[in-house]
């Protein structure tokens, strides 16, 4: 079904890394935000010739007031960052949605999760959080592992720590692609999310994984999962292309 536009009012922007924007918006007609934790808007942008579409997954829960959250990287030469980048809070933006499948499902109980997302791909999880607490039990464990170059590029990380130590079911990996620590803290790994793997030890029979943000690390993630023996339905993907 069709959604209508929704106009959206900047009420504030900050920048939360050395290149990325965290941006919340209000309903213009002050109705609160209806989506699932994992979901996204897309942004409707008017370029040099024509409107531009730009999606981006809601950073915030869905009980959280009446805002929409999300995360932008700012892209050199691209119009629609540079537009976000210099809106002014009390600025307008058309936006339809929410849209996406990338949700907790409720028919399903693995006894992990495991969550992948480079940069701003770890949006959903940080929205999925109040999904993720209602879900614990005895067996019932999540997995998330965070990629980015280095520290400095570390979004929500102090949510992801506090959501761990305050819930020993649930374990944060901080990767970093670039970045030779002295000393690496005990959520701290050097190298790419996939080199995580061995060490979580992921078992096909039993997770569910979900994979957001660079393409090229989800196909990769996906033909290395594949290969250990994981079922296509049991990969959830969401890739964050590089538009500008």
């Amino acid at each position: 079904m069709t959604q209508r536009t929704i106009r959206y009012v900047l009420k504030s922007a900050e920048m939360i890394a050395p290149k990325v924007k965290y941006f919340t918006f209000e309903r213009e007609d002050q109705a609160k935000p209806q989506f699932n934790a994992g979901q996204f808007i897309t942004l409707h942008i008017q370029g040099p010739t024509k409107i531009l579409h730009r999606s981006y997954s809601i950073a915030n829960m869905p009980d959280d007031n009446n805002h929409v959250e999300f995360a932008c990287s700012y892209v050199e030469g691209g119009v629609a960052s540079n537009l976000l980048f210099n809106l002014k809070p009390g600025d307008v933006v058309d936006a339809g949605g929410p849209y996406g499948l990338f949700v907790l499902k409720k028919e399903e109980k693995p006894k992990r999760y495991v969550f992948i997302g480079t940069g701003t791909g770890v949006s959903p999880y940080r929205s999925m959080l109040n999904d993720i607490k209602s879900r614990f039990d005895d067996t019932h464990e999540v997995i998330l592992l965070m990629g980015v170059r280095n520290k400095e590029e570390l979004l929500f990380g102090q949510d992801f720590i506090h959501f761990a130590k305050v819930h020993p079911k649930f374990k944060f990996y901080a990767c970093y692609s670039r970045e030779t620590p002295d000393s690496l803290q005990h959520f701290e790994r050097k190298g790419h999310v996939q080199s995580v793997f061995p060490e979580i030890t992921l078992n096909p029979t039993d997770d569910i994984v979900y994979l957001c943000g660079n393409p090229y690390m989800i196909d990769d993630a996906f033909a290395k999962l594949t290969e250990m023996g994981f079922d296509k339905k049991s990969i959830r993907r969401e890739k964050y292309l590089f538009s500008h």
